[in-house]
């Protein structure tokens, strides 16, 4: 599949990340406070670029991420991204998560624009299973994610080092046949 690809809802476009990214991308995501559940935060424009660099430039590959920028259609400002982890080799699950600026929090920004891939991941990419997992300390998120119908699976303690120190990831998931959109 292309990566000139593009998703859309009411308010916003998804499409594909690239290397111009790189400067919205760093001043969201280094803001270590909002990011603090984030596994990671940039501290340089460079750190942007590399992980705009290890991106996949193909959609629904194996074992990969892909990014899709998430900008606003009134204003084309860039303000956050979905990644999506294409995790087996059937090519059955992706995982998926969010990372939104600051002063888009509590405008359904976030909701829009997962509910928008989720719907593409199970009526374009088929998929059978989609996961997402959230810090248990990060309960915004996890009411987001649990009215998006998404339900735990698991919680997982002190599985992730995050800067020195070991978190809690709790997983959930949500199967085409339960998405009712």
């Amino acid at each position: 599949m292309s990566i000139t690809m593009e998703l859309r809802s009411d308010r916003l476009l998804l499409r594909p990340v690239n290397k111009f990214d790189a400067e919205a991308i760093f001043r969201y995501r280094s803001d270590a406070i909002t990011n603090q559940y984030q596994g990671w935060v940039p501290k340089t424009i460079d750190d942007a670029q590399t992980f705009l660099s290890k991106v996949a430039q193909k959609i629904n590959l194996h074992d990969t991420w892909f990014q899709f920028a998430i900008i606003l259609k009134e204003n084309d400002e860039l303000i956050g991204d979905i990644g999506i982890h294409f995790l087996d080799e059937e090519n059955y699950q992706a995982e998926i998560g969010c990372t939104l600026a600051k002063d888009q929090h509590g405008k359904g920004i976030a909701n829009e624009a997962l509910k928008t891939t989720i719907d593409y991941l199970f009526k374009e990419l088929k998929k059978h299973r989609i996961t997402c997992s959230a810090d248990p300390e990060n309960l915004a998120s996890i009411k987001m994610i649990e009215r998006l119908g998404f339900r735990k699976e698991a919680h997982f303690k002190q599985s992730i080092l995050i800067d020195g120190e070991w978190v809690d990831d709790i997983v959930y998931g949500l199967l085409k046949s339960e998405w009712g959109n």
